[in-house]
């Protein structure tokens, strides 16, 4: 198959990018996962991090692998006016593009014939190395994948085949001096160009085990989760909702929660709700965290009672970030 073949399946399938290259590994970047994990930059994070020699080796993932084929979605949705005491969620968490890749890969696999493999927000894959190499985008110095169309706001999924395909070329294009991202990161974690320092990403603090450093509790405003400054100031994603004019929010899309509904649920079924979420230990609690969080920064009297009833929880850490996100309420009062 051509790569003009492929590009027009793609379209026909609905993908908003899309690429081939050889099921090779991936050297440089097993490399680099080494160096980064050796200097702790990956905080306690495991995902394709936990093991290089499998992620970065494409070749091992099928038997007879031929070809990585990389495609992206976009996921980008125009965002309502937040209400008061609502928290935010990142724009990927909003409905599940994941699935809805999944399915057109699954698709696409059947159509090419052979063997093939669906990876899709796995582990056993390093998905941006794959579509930096077969020119869907290129990496950017926030560490995400940019396409040329819609920026940094896709979701990204692998199909290896024992067919062959003819490889695509990768971009000839980078960020060139633009260092937006790294002077909007208010935590400096993207201080080194092209690396991120997990340790002071507030996405990562809003995922992990433990609550987010006080020191950069404020930071967060209203995220409850994940975190979209670095891709709000990237210019590649500027225009994309010209690019995607006419698109209306669904029904069952989610880009603000009930900070009170999130410190009254019962953790458990707060989980179970946002089961799309990652969280540690699958502990609902660690969502509550993050809304108390929220809810110091950018909640009133309407959620104060909330804060204040947690402050005699069983739990010693709930306890300590209620206490921090009242006294941070009373600061803004004053």
């Amino acid at each position: 198959m051509t790569a003009a073949e492929l590009d027009a399946l793609a379209q026909e399938l609905g993908l908003d990018a899309i690429g081939a290259a050889p099921a090779e590994p991936y050297a440089s970047t097993e490399r680099h996962i080494r160096e980064r994990r050796e200097r702790g930059l990956f905080a306690d994070m495991r995902f394709t991090m936990a093991r290089p020699e499998e992620s970065c080796h494409p070749e091992t993932l099928l038997p007879g692998a031929c070809t990585v084929i990389s495609a992206a979605l976009c996921y980008w949705l125009p965002e309502p006016e937040r209400p008061e005491g609502h928290g935010r969620l990142p724009r990927y968490t909003w409905l599940d593009a994941y699935e809805a890749l999944r399915e057109k890969l699954d698709v696409l696999g059947a159509r090419l014939g052979g063997a093939y493999r669906v990876l899709v927000d796995a582990n056993q894959h390093v998905d941006r190395e794959a579509a930096a190499r077969s020119g869907v985008g290129f990496y950017g110095k926030n560490t995400l994948l940019i396409t040329r169309r819609h920026g940094s706001w896709v979701v990204l999924g692998t199909l290896v085949t024992d067919v062959e395909l003819e490889p695509t070329p990768a971009l000839d294009v980078d960020c060139g001096e633009c260092r937006l991202c790294i002077d909007a990161c208010p935590t400096g974690a993207l201080d080194e160009p092209g690396t991120l320092d997990s340790t002071r990403c507030l996405s990562y603090w809003t995922q992990a085990p433990a609550p987010p450093p006080v020191e950069y509790r404020s930071e967060l405003g209203p995220h409850v989760y994940g975190c979209d400054i670095c891709q709000d100031a990237c210019p590649w994603n500027r225009g994309v909702e010209k690019r995607r004019a006419g698109e209306e929010l669904p029904a069952d899309a989610t880009p603000h929660v009930s900070l009170v509904e999130w410190l009254r649920s019962d953790p458990d079924e707060l989980r179970r709700r946002f089961d799309r979420l990652y969280v540690p230990r699958n502990d609902g609690r660690r969502l509550r965290l993050n809304a108390l969080v929220a809810a110091g920064n950018v909640g009133g009297d309407g959620e104060r009672d909330a804060v204040a009833d947690l402050l005699d929880d069983e739990d010693e850490t709930t306890r300590e970030v209620a206490a921090w996100a009242l006294a941070r309420l009373e600061e803004r009062d004053a």
